[in-house]
């Protein structure tokens, strides 16, 4: 642990630019190397006293470790020498050798403020600054400066391993078609700033994705000729079984290396492949529409985020297994402690444990929204009318399971399920519950038949107890058995 916390002094226009703001001190805290040695000053979290905001922010300046700048297209409010807070911060960490680091917002200049670009030109002719157009392309630029910065400054000696050159591997490991492919592709989905012709080298020194002239372990997963070669364990093995349990003979097991993008593109085939599906008709465009019994969206949020965010030092690979009632998708490593599985229901903060791996998985349109892969996930699965995900951490691991809708007319012949229990799961998909006083009106049998048929469903995990006994237990359907085709 580091022995003291290093301030970092956020400036800008705060009424502009509070979300970057905010999502800048969310990013250190949240991140396991930053938080241990970067605390967050933002002038707004001061409490109210009897002190002039000018005397406050500028001694702040004095006291901070680095200077970070977000210069956007508001210059702010002037005071009589005509100098705005931000150009006033700015001046005072130049004055006092203060390390500065300034991003700018968007590559427009037009819609600036006189005085913000020519504040913008003062800071580039002092120093190298950097241009952003998103909150993940801010944090993701944000993060190789302070890393460089801690490894300038001697505190930091072993880089992070997304940032870290793998070893052995030289530029022409890199594959200039992989890096072309995704120049191109982000340029359309992200408006990114590159072209596709682009060097290699620009382009992997724009994604901060260079050690010392060598690639890093992010470079070779992302763009590599045979990543695997560098990184075994780097690979997404997917398995299907028929029933709900692991249980041999396996039907399909294939195992998908290549890039990180390879290895999504293909685990999210291997599954679509897998599931049901129903087509339409062209009554609403010229294109037959195909729905997948789990949304495509949410099959591939969840392996994305995996291969994105998982313990890439962990000899484990990334695991997608398909069961008859669920797909659970595993990946190494655990959650960052600022948050839990019953956060990620609610919005949060974007923390990614990789963060030059997510950042060009961002631009290509792999990830969407900052911090809102599982809201997005927990969203589509509601409007398909399955159960909500599913996120746990598992000894090590982090699992999230999206429930199929698996209790169909060819499941219910194969359970071999009297008239009475199918009657019984028609009135549990309406009502949600049924109690065993209700499955004696419902089926008109005595009560111990209608205790031998519900405890008959529980064994065969279509229904699920809730309560231990008395007038408060009932009957529900178990996750994944939510709705079925004919309205059984």
């Amino acid at each position: 642990m580091a022995s003291r916390l290093r301030r970092l002094f956020i400036s800008s226009v705060q009424k502009e630019l509070p979300q970057e703001r905010r999502a800048i001190k969310d990013f250190v805290q949240g991140d396991a190397l930053l938080r241990r040695y970067f605390d967050v000053f933002l002038f707004e979290d001061l409490p109210a006293s009897d002190c002039r905001a000018d005397e406050v922010y500028l001694e702040e300046v004095e006291r901070c470790a680095v200077y970070v700048g977000i210069f956007g297209n508001d210059y702010g409010n002037e005071d009589s020498e005509g100098l705005s807070p931000t150009e006033r911060e700015f001046d005072h960490a130049t004055a006092m050798g203060k390390p500065r680091l300034i991003f700018v917002k968007g590559t427009n200049d037009k819609a600036r403020n006189p005085k913000m670009l020519k504040l913008i030109r003062k800071a580039g002719s002092q120093l190298i600054r950097r241009r952003f157009h998103n909150i993940p392309d801010l944090t993701a630029s944000l993060y190789a400066s302070l890393v460089e910065y801690l490894e300038q400054s001697g505190e930091l000696r072993t880089l992070p391993f997304d940032a870290a050159a793998c070893p052995r591997a030289v530029l022409r490991d890199i594959s200039s078609e992989k890096v072309r492919w995704f120049l191109i592709r982000a340029r359309e989905e992200r408006k990114y700033a590159l072209s596709a012709k682009t060097s290699l080298k620009k382009s992997l020194t724009h994604l901060n994705l260079l050690d010392g002239g060598n690639p890093s372990h992010a470079a070779v997963l992302l763009f590599g000729k045979e990543p695997q070669r560098f990184l075994p364990s780097a690979e997404v093995k997917c398995v299907h079984f028929h029933g709900i349990e692991i249980r041999k003979p396996i039907p399909s097991y294939q195992i998908y290396g290549g890039t990180i993008f390879d290895q999504v593109d293909q685990a999210v085939d291997f599954v679509m492949a897998k599931l049901t599906r129903s087509v339409g008709t062209r009554s609403a465009g010229p294109e037959v529409p195909v729905e997948y019994e789990i949304p495509k969206e949410v099959v591939s949020e969840a392996i994305v985020n995996a291969v994105a965010h998982r313990d890439y030092t962990s000899n484990a690979g990334v695991q997608v297994m398909l069961f008859a009632d669920r797909l659970e998708v595993w990946n190494p490593g655990e959650l960052p402690p600022s948050l839990t599985p019953e956060r990620l229901r609610e919005p949060h903060a974007s923390i990614p444990r990789n963060p030059l791996i997510a950042e060009p998985l961002y631009l290509a349109h792999y990830i969407e929204k900052v911090g809102t892969g599982t809201l997005d996930m927990i969203e589509r699965c509601r409007e398909a009318g399955l159960p909500e995900p599913d996120f746990e951490q598992r000894a090590g691991q982090f699992v999230v399971t999206l429930w199929r809708d698996w209790l169909t007319d060819k499941m219910i012949k194969e359970l071999d399920l009297n008239e009475r229990q199918k009657r019984a799961i028609s009135y549990v998909r309406q009502e949600g519950r049924i109690s065993n006083t209700e499955y004696q009106t419902l089926t008109g049998v005595a009560k111990r038949t209608a205790h031998r048929d519900l405890a008959d469903l529980v064994e065969k995990r279509v229904f699920q107890r809730v309560g231990k006994t008395g007038k408060g237990t009932f009957y529900e359907l178990r996750k994944g058995a939510r709705k079925g085709p004919n309205g059984l």
